[in-house]
């Protein structure tokens, strides 16, 4: 019910206007990707959680046939994912 922006490019756009509410970054996400969408968020004062999974699975878990290593969260809709994380 919620709204999520799949991707690196538009993760970091939404993170710059200040829409993004949470990041999810995918385990075998590339190292100066993730320090850079952490450093993001940091400025942001957006809570950033590293997934376990591989982005195969991170798409997946999205409901997406694809692979998606950043997954940015705008909206938390009707699910508990923003309060959990405080």
């Amino acid at each position: 019910s919620g709204k999520a922006i799949l991707g690196y490019k538009s993760g970091l756009k939404s993170l710059r206007t200040g829409k993004g509410k949470m990041v999810l970054i995918a385990s075998n996400c590339p190292p100066l990707r993730k320090s850079e969408m952490e450093y993001l968020a940091m400025l942001a004062k957006t809570p950033v959680h590293h997934y376990s999974g591989d982005n195969t699975e991170l798409g997946t878990a999205c409901g997406k046939l694809f692979n998606c290593s950043v997954v940015t969260i705008i909206d938390g809709g009707d699910s508990d994912i923003l309060s959990s994380k405080e």
